[in-house]
């Protein structure tokens, strides 16, 4: 997904844009992704790791890409990475990391079984692996089973 940071879209002080949109642009990338996977409806569940790396400033081009890393039965982690993109060399600088947890759910939104993840290399492998014990920390935190 790409974005271009409007005047509307910053704190109006210093230019620098707000983090609160840059969690919905996130939250819409990263939802658009898991209901491709769950081919249909999710609904977000926790916003995980939301690191603001660097300021993002009004009139740059934000370039989100979000990719599931991990499904469970009914929910899923996906992570999105958000860099900005110079107009003229189309070089890139990193900005913004999240991990966002999602749940499928039916027609009557209540949860429902999605299908696995496929993996296509040893990244695929590493993210899920990575993403399993994030998901283990946040169960152990609530105070749930893994």
């Amino acid at each position: 997904m790409t974005q271009i940071v409007m005047p509307m879209h910053t704190n109006g002080v210093a230019g620098v844009m707000f983090g609160g949109i840059m969690m919905q642009w996130i939250d819409v990338c990263a939802g658009v992704a898991a209901m491709r996977h769950a081919a249909g409806a999710v609904l977000t569940a926790s916003i995980d790791r939301l690191d603001f790396l660097s300021p993002v400033q009004v009139g740059e081009i934000v370039v989100l890409q979000a990719q599931v890393n991990y499904v469970a039965r009914t929910s899923m982690e996906v992570g999105c990475r958000v860099e900005t993109e110079h107009l003229v060399d189309r070089s890139r600088r990193y900005v913004t990391k999240a991990y966002l947890t999602f749940v499928g759910i039916d027609d009557q939104g209540k949860p429902r079984l999605l299908p696995p993840l496929e993996f296509e290399g040893d990244d695929d492998r590493r993210r899920a692996a990575d993403a399993e014990r994030r998901r283990g920390e946040r169960l152990r935190a609530a105070g749930r089973r893994s």
